[in-house]
């Protein structure tokens, strides 16, 4: 069974830093990507960034590449999300997911970021 543990989220101020981190465990992930969505209040879930669990690619929204970086760790089974520069419009639920081909079929329970104006 896939299971996904977001951490890290945090109040922080407007222009600072966070590192989330997601557990992956329950299955080897090789030719998976994993990534992170996250959703604001009253608002849809949204794409923020994804990694290929084998080869590295990555993938950002264009609201956070530059700021964002999504890395990988293949032997802790951890995906972490360095958010820099973050504004208030960043402040949501960061959910990490785990698929193929697109297609997120497992989610982790979400860790909240609130930044701060």
């Amino acid at each position: 069974q896939v299971q996904l543990v977001a951490s890290g989220g945090d109040l922080v101020q407007t222009g600072g830093p966070l590192r989330l981190s997601c557990a992956a465990s329950g299955r080897s992930f090789s030719g998976w990507t994993l990534a992170w969505f996250r959703q604001a209040p009253g608002k849809d879930r949204e794409f923020v960034a994804a990694i290929h669990w084998t080869v590295g690619h990555t993938y950002y929204a264009a609201s956070v590449k530059g700021r964002f970086t999504i890395s990988r760790d293949n032997a802790k089974n951890l995906v972490y999300l360095q958010m820099n520069s973050l504004k208030p419009e960043d402040t949501a639920v960061y959910f990490c997911a785990a698929g193929v081909e697109g297609s997120y079929n497992y989610w982790g329970q979400g860790t909240q970021v609130t930044v701060s104006s």
